[in-house]
């Protein structure tokens, strides 16, 4: 179930009317990690834009440490990405600027994909994707980066999850009719957050995020007391209004999460 590294590479160049991320691919079957073969890549020098893909991985890494896992009939996919001395607390907005790219990109093309925080592209209030971020940093600054992707295509999915296929099956025609397309449109998806990030503004990417996460104007419950998901921040907290009565104006109503702080979970279907 090898990518087709040729049939890729002319799904990239299809209306692509520039180059931000120049773009090396290197394709794999079966790897332990794409974050980790990309990270040995740049210690020998690799350069924004070089690409780890996978079929299948057997130490997938989620969000804080936790197993991805990464079954036969995925795409699994990372890449360098520029940092241009972004601070170190600021890392979080090349995952916001990864998702806004992926779900403008697909949403072009007819997908209704949204984005869950921090870091879920879902579909049909399931989950499809999801984004994890590597950094390495010296003082206080970010000087390499690297985005790791999961992305169900074929492969079997919890009751939480779907995949593009099973999405698809119904189509009369469909969208994506193979993985290097779904990969070409990931991959632009990137380039086109990333260069939005840099080039626009965080200002200008995190209005449009926020237009595309259904987390907004959601009630949840925590400290034994109920709040409205009201936005997110520039460094990736949820910013939550909460319910009170208290009616003191030096009380603050509003809190802030860190990603990892809270989990917002699925409904099963």
């Amino acid at each position: 179930m090898l990518l087709d590294k040729q049939q890729l590479e002319k799904a990239l160049a299809v209306k692509r009317k520039s180059v931000y991320l120049p773009f090396s691919l290197h394709i794999f079957d079966i790897v332990s990690s794409t974050n980790d073969i990309l990270w040995n890549l740049v210690d020998q020098g690799a350069e924004p834009g070089c690409v780890v893909i996978a079929t299948q991985q057997t130490s997938g890494k989620g969000q804080w440490g936790r197993q991805w896992l990464s079954p036969l009939g995925g795409l699994y996919l990372s890449v360098t990405v520029p940092t241009h001395n972004l601070s170190a607390n600021r890392s979080y907005q090349l995952t916001f600027a990864t998702a806004w790219g992926i779900v403008n990109q697909l949403q072009n093309l007819g997908i209704d994909i949204s984005i869950k925080w921090p870091n879920d592209l879902i579909l049909e209030d399931r989950k499809l994707g999801g984004i994890l971020t590597e950094t390495k940093v010296n003082k206080g600054k970010i000087t390499q980066a690297l985005i790791g992707i999961g992305f169900n295509w074929k492969n079997p999915v919890p009751e939480t999850g779907i995949n593009l296929e099973m999405w698809q099956s119904n189509k009369v025609q469909k969208i994506i009719p193979n993985l290097e397309i779904l990969t070409s449109q990931v991959l632009l998806g990137i380039e086109l957050g990333i260069q939005c990030l840099f080039q626009e503004g965080v200002n200008v990417l995190l209005s449009s995020y926020l237009k595309l996460l259904t987390n907004i104007g959601s009630c949840i419950y925590i400290n034994n007391s109920f709040g409205t998901v009201v936005g997110v921040t520039q460094t990736g907290e949820l910013h939550i209004h909460m319910q009170t009565d208290d009616t003191r104006l030096d009380r603050n109503p509003d809190i802030y999460l860190q990603p990892g702080q809270i989990s917002l979970g699925y409904q099963k279907p």
